[in-house]
């Protein structure tokens, strides 16, 4: 917790002395992004963003968060060190999940009306080309090397691998009803897919994009992050209010935390120990210990946070 004065003399600091991680939550009923410094875990800035905001990605080498925008029909980009809005970009009015690749150089917007990913350059937020994907693509990730894609087909109940190099598909398989989140490890060789109807996470290898295994969880698991070096999983738990934790060793629920109420977006802290949820109906953000798998404080963000994607960034 902040002393009185160290708190007075951080908050009289610009954002670019701000060095801690970052966390950007969408709150897509409020139209805004709150901004939470991971240091004291209190909203250090509110900021607007129209179009009901429900993505997140960050672009670490730019600074930048990207925010997809289904009402506004695209994203907004976001300067991570003044907390503006530098540019807006449009898709289409289908825009929800969103990532960008680890040189910082593309970003990766589904599609989830037209089932097609857009690619588009970070440098002047140009179009580089469309990718027909299943039906509904929803939650992506890349690998670490941004040689493949990944994207979750809701309606078709499939995963997607993409060649980035040449923009095709390369396997698609078949998981539970209704894929939505997507957590790649980092080897690069296992992904857990949360199955929002079948209440259960797919695990894929990600070589021939083979199914190893399947984990029942909570009640609408919506999405999912990594913790401990990988060897927690935990997972959103929309109408259980909860996160269920998973060994990833022994593919086995070990416990349920419970958390604000319709808890969605997740993402781990760059230390891997702590895990920030965002609970829609509350308005808030769980902040989770993985070592003790206890809820250690509850942040008021706005109302509709959702928070989709990876919302933690480090600034330059």
């Amino acid at each position: 917790m902040y002393t009185p004065i160290l708190f007075l003399v951080t908050a009289l600091l610009p954002a670019s002395a701000i060095a801690a991680p970052l966390a950007f939550i969408s709150n897509q009923l409020d139209n805004n992004v709150s901004v939470i410094d991971t240091r004291s875990n209190e909203v250090i800035k509110t900021i607007a963003v129209t179009g009901k905001p429900v993505g997140v990605a960050v672009n670490k080498q730019k600074s930048e968060v990207y925010i997809s925008t289904p009402i506004g029909n695209g994203f907004t980009v976001l300067d991570a060190h003044n907390f503006k809005i530098s540019h807006k970009v449009t898709t289409s009015n289908g825009a929800l999940g969103i990532v960008c690749d680890n040189r910082g150089q593309r970003i990766f917007v589904a599609d989830w009306y037209e089932n097609k990913i857009a690619v588009f350059d970070t440098d002047d937020f140009e179009l580089l080309t469309t990718i027909a994907v299943g039906q509904s693509p929803s939650g992506m990730a890349i690998s670490s090397d941004d040689q493949w894609l990944y994207v979750a087909n809701r309606v078709d109940n499939s995963v997607s691998q993409i060649d980035l190099k040449t923009f095709k598909i390369r396997n698609t398989t078949k998981v539970g009803t209704h894929p939505f989140g997507l957590t790649l490890d980092q080897t690069g060789q296992r992904l857990y897919v949360a199955n929002v109807m079948s209440d259960d996470i797919s695990i894929l290898k990600t070589s021939g994009l083979k199914r190893i295994g399947k984990v029942a969880v909570g009640s609408r698991p919506y999405a999912a992050a990594l913790a401990l070096n990988d060897t927690l999983l935990f997972v959103t738990n929309q109408d259980d209010t909860t996160v269920s934790v998973v060994d990833t060793q022994t593919l086995t629920e070990i416990k349920q935390i419970e958390v604000g109420e319709k808890p969605e977006g997740i993402s781990t802290h760059p230390d891997g120990e702590r895990v920030y949820v965002a609970n829609w109906f509350d308005g808030t953000v769980s902040v989770i210990n993985a070592n003790t798998l206890t809820v250690v404080t509850t942040i008021k963000t706005g109302d509709g946070s959702r928070a989709f994607g990876q919302f933690i960034t480090e600034i330059q």
